[in-house]
C-alpha cells in the first residue's frame, strides 16, 4: 500500500510541475521568474524521537516547507504518512500557493508533516509525537506566520493538540491552526466546505452553458468527506446522483440515489457497497458512467490515458487533488469535455479555513449562514475570474486558473520590491 501511495504521489507531483510550466509559458515568464516562483522561502526538517508504549524509541522526521509568503501568512496541511519527505512537501506547498491565490484569500502556501504511520501508533504516542513536532517548529509557525491545517491522516483532534501545545509557548493562540473542533474555536461549516465549494463550482460551470443543477445527472467517485457533502448539497439543489463508486464497490439508481440514506449507510458501514437503495456495480466503473457530470472526489491519478476515452460525462469537476493525469487532461479536452480543475473546484476548504482564522483573530464566531454566504461569494468570484482569463487568453480552465494564481502571486511579490525595471505580466 505504501508503494502504491508513493507512486500516486509522485505522479501527482510530476503533473503539477507540468501544469505550472504550461501556465508559465502562457504568461511568457522568464526562466529566472519561474525559478523565483518555484523556490521555497524556507524548508524546515526536524528530528523527532518518542517512546512507544513498550518503552522502545521511535525515530521520525518532520517537515514544514514554506513556499511563498508574498500574499500573506503561509497556509497548508500537515500529513502523517510514511512517504512524507522534503520533495513531496515542496511540490505540495507550491500547489497551496496557487490554490489560495486563485480564490484570492490572503495567504501563501505551505505543506509538511511527519513520516510516520499513525495507524501503528497509540493515541498517547501520536499525541506526544505531535507535541514534540510543534515544539521543534514553534518559531516558524503562528497566527501571522504559518497556519497549518488537517491533511492525510490528520484531523480536528490533531489540530487541537497543536493549538494546545503552541499556546503553552505563545499564550492563547487558536489562530495557529485551522480545522479545529468547534469546542476549540473551529468554524461552523468547515467540515462540509470542500463539498460545498464543489457544488458551487459545478453550478458556475453549468451556468456558462446556460444550464442549471436541477435535473443534472451526476456520477461520483468517492464518498468520503468531500464526495458525501457534495452529494447531499447537490441533491438539495435538484441534481440527481445516479451512481457512486468507492474503494469497495458501487451503487447506482437512474432515478437518483437517496443521498441522505446513502450518507447514513456509509457512516455506519464505511463504504457504499451493499446499500439497498440501488443496483450494485464494480466501483471503478463509475468513471465511465452515463451521466452529465463526473466528480472524482477521492484519490489522485484516477483519470488516465487508459480510461479517458471512455469517460461519458461532458463535465468533470475535480473534487480530489490531481485526479486527472496530463495525458488524460489532453484527451478529455480534445473530446470537448469541460474540466473544472482541482485548484478551483476543491478550494472551498481552504477558503473556510481562512474564515476560521479570521474568526480566531477577531475572537468572534460567525454564524453558519455567514460562513456559507461568504464561501459562496468567494467561490463564484473566483470562478468568474478564471472564466474571464480563459476567454481573454483562449486557455483551458486549468491553465487559466494557474495563470490567474501565478499572476497574483508575482504581482504581490513585485509590489514588495523596489524594482528599477518591473517585470511585465
Amino acid at each position: 500500500m505504501q508503494q502504491v501511495w508513493s507512486r500516486l504521489t509522485r505522479a501527482v507531483l510530476e503533473a503539477s510541475r507540468l501544469y505550472f510550466r504550461k501556465a508559465a509559458d502562457a504568461l511568457q515568464l522568464a526562466p529566472l521568474v519561474r525559478e523565483i516562483l518555484l523556490t521555497p522561502f524556507r524548508i524546515v526538517k526536524v528530528e523527532l524521537v518518542v517512546e512507544d508504549d513498550d518503552g522502545a524509541l521511535l525515530h521520525f522526521n518532520g517537515f514544514r516547507v514554506q513556499h511563498n509568503r508574498a500574499r500573506g501568512p503561509l497556509k497548508g496541511g500537515l500529513r502523517y504518512h510514511p512517504t512524507v519527505d522534503e520533495d513531496e512537501s515542496i511540490a505540495l506547498a507550491s500547489l497551496m500557493t496557487w490554490k489560495t491565490a486563485v480564490v484570492d484569500v490572503p495567504f501563501g502556501g505551505a505543506k509538511g508533516g511527519i513520516d510516520c504511520d499513525p495507524g501503528k501508533l497509540s493515541t498517547r504516542v501520536l499525541n506526544a509525537l505531535t507535541r514534540q513536532f510543534v515544539e521543534r517548529i514553534k518559531d516558524v509557525i503562528g497566527p501571522t506566520l504559518d497556519i497549518p491545517a488537517p491533511d492525510v491522516n490528520t484531523d480536528a483532534r490533531v489540530m487541537g493538540w497543536i493549538m494546545d501545545e503552541y499556546s503553552k509557548y505563545a499564550g492563547f493562540s487558536p489562530g495557529v491552526v485551522t480545522g479545529k473542533p468547534l469546542q476549540l474555536f473551529g468554524s461552523p461549516g468547515r467540515e462540509e466546505a470542500t463539498g460545498r465549494g464543489v457544488m458551487i463550482a459545478l453550478e458556475e460551470a453549468l451556468g456558462e452553458k446556460k444550464r442549471a443543477l436541477a435535473g443534472t445527472t451526476i456520477a461520483l467517485q468517492g464518498f468520503g468527506n468531500v464526495g458525501r457533502h457534495a452529494a447531499l448539497l447537490l441533491a438539495e439543489r435538484g441534481a440527481k446522483i445516479v451512481a457512486v463508486g468507492d474503494h469497495a464497490g458501487g451503487v447506482a439508481n437512474e432515478q437518483g440515489l437517496d443521498t441522505a440514506k446513502l450518507s447514513a449507510w456509509v457512516l455506519e458501514h464505511r463504504t457504499v457497497k451493499g446499500f439497498p437503495g440501488g443496483d450494485a456495480f464494480a466501483g471503478p466503473e463509475v468513471l465511465q458512467w452515463n451521466a452529465d457530470v463526473l466528480i472524482p472526489a477521492a484519490l489522485g491519478d484516477v483519470l488516465t490515458r487508459d480510461n479517458a476515452e471512455r469517460v461519458r460525462a461532458g463535465i468533470v469537476v475535480e473534487g480530489a487533488n490531481a485526479p486527472t493525469t496530463p495525458e488524460a487532461d489532453e484527451i478529455l479536452r480534445r473530446r470537448g469535455v469541460t474540466i473544472v480543475p482541482d485548484i478551483l473546484a476543491n478550494a472551498g476548504g481552504v477558503t473556510v479555513s481562512y474564515f476560521e482564522w479570521a474568526q480566531n483573530i477577531q475572537q468572534f464566531r460567525w454564524e453558519l449562514e455567514r460562513v456559507n454566504a461568504e464561501l459562496e461569494r468567494t467561490m463564484r468570484r473566483a470562478c468568474a475570474a478564471v472564466a474571464q482569463v480563459a476567454r481573454e487568453m483562449r486557455l483551458d480552465s486549468r491553465t487559466a486558473a494557474l495563470v490567474l494564481a501565478i499572476r497574483r502571486v508575482a504581482e504581490a511579490a513585485m509590489a514588495r520590491q523596489a524594482l528599477t525595471h518591473p517585470i511585465r505580466l
